[in-house]
């Protein structure tokens, strides 16, 4: 293995905080590159400056993970004689060379939380659904609830001049996060389009 350099090796080290204890390839992959269009899309240089700059997107760099720390602080030896690590390294380079994305487009995931966790957890709160079955890995109850955005307007009386305000119904969406992949231990979403057109949110927060 040649040597791997500080951008490789802090995208690689998050990617492998993050994953299950299996180092599913696909799952490393899906992390890595929503990492990288995660750095892209709030406008870091680098994944130094993002973990910095968004320290609670991913909590492996200041939790005391021991994964995370142990790739930061493995030789390029260590790396290439473990087979975790070294699955890590590959998928951080396949992101950053805009490689194959076994995320599906995701921008956000999950773990074992979202069902330890799952009544207080924020996604859940905030409405998910699963776009394919199989992406369900925890067995878990899709969490959707009808919400109606509404603009007021005034209406004038053409006898009487009065003005009154009525509202009239914008649109209306049942979840917020939908599931783009699963793999390995992990859950990947993506904001649902329809919450994004209608709330003009930004599609990586």
């Amino acid at each position: 293995m040649s040597k791997v350099d500080d951008e490789t090796r802090q995208l690689a080290a998050m990617a492998y905080g993050e994953a299950s204890p299996d180092n599913v390839e696909a799952e490393l992959q899906a992390l890595a590159s929503i990492l990288v269009r995660q750095r892209d899309a709030r406008g870091y240089k680098d994944i130094a400056s993002f973990a910095r700059g968004e320290p609670t997107f991913s909590f492996v760099v200041n939790d005391g993970n021991k994964r995370y720390a142990k790739l930061m602080k493995a030789s390029d030896q260590e790396i290439e004689k473990d087979t975790g690590m070294r699955r890590a390294v590959a998928a951080a380079k396949n992101a950053l060379a805009g490689g194959p994305d076994m995320s599906n487009g995701g921008w956000f995931w999950d773990g074992a939380d979202i069902k330890t966790n799952y009544k207080n957890h924020f996604k859940v709160k905030h409405g998910i659904r699963f776009s394919d079955p199989s992406h369900n890995i925890y067995g878990i109850e899709e969490s959707t609830k009808v919400v109606i955005l509404y603009r007021r307007i005034k209406v004038r009386d053409k006898n009487t001049g009065t003005v009154s305000v009525k509202q009239e119904e914008i649109g209306r969406y049942d979840h917020v996060y939908q599931s783009t992949a699963a793999h390995g231990g992990t859950i990947f979403w993506r904001l649902n389009p329809e919450y994004l057109r209608l709330t003009r949110a930004k599609e990586y927060k």
